[in-house]
């Protein structure tokens, strides 16, 4: 297998794996914001130490990927993951199944449609894993609404 490049952890990168799964439900397309980019690098920047998937409790929505000790993980693995969890979601009754391992709230996040600003970071931990992050303005997951 070919060694993953920076090329694919590109902001475009970020951008077209989000917008792939909105346009599948009908959403628009977000676009980059460079100040929530800015504000996600500062906190990837804060977990290269340990590559502890915790939140940043901050002021945007928050998809959070990563860990273990292996660099290869990329920018579409990550969304690729969250975006897999649309299986656990129920439109009609707007819940996450019970089976799913990590519910569906990642999934909806990337496809809420007042969330249309967006902004990703990837960090190597010193661990040797990685943490990604992406950031979404206005925060979405608000409690009583569907994503779409």
């Amino acid at each position: 297998m070919a060694h993953k490049t920076h090329a694919q952890n590109s902001p475009q990168d970020f951008l077209d794996a989000h917008n792939s799964a909105r346009a599948q439900v009908g959403v628009g397309p977000m676009s980059w914001d460079d100040t929530v980019a800015a504000y996600a690098q500062n906190y990837a920047s804060q977990r290269q130490g340990d590559c502890q998937l915790v939140h940043s409790r901050g002021p945007y929505g928050e998809n959070l990927y990563g860990g273990g000790t292996t660099s290869t993980f990329t920018a579409v693995d990550a969304v690729k993951t969250w975006v897999d969890e649309s299986q656990y979601y129920d439109y009609n009754s707007n819940t996450c199944a019970n089976e799913a391992p990590y519910g569906c709230l990642h999934y909806t996040q990337v496809v809420w449609r007042d969330s249309v600003q967006l902004g990703c970071a990837r960090v190597v931990c010193s661990t040797g894993g990685v943490f990604i992050i992406c950031s979404y303005n206005p925060k979405g997951n608000i409690v009583g609404q569907r994503p779409y």
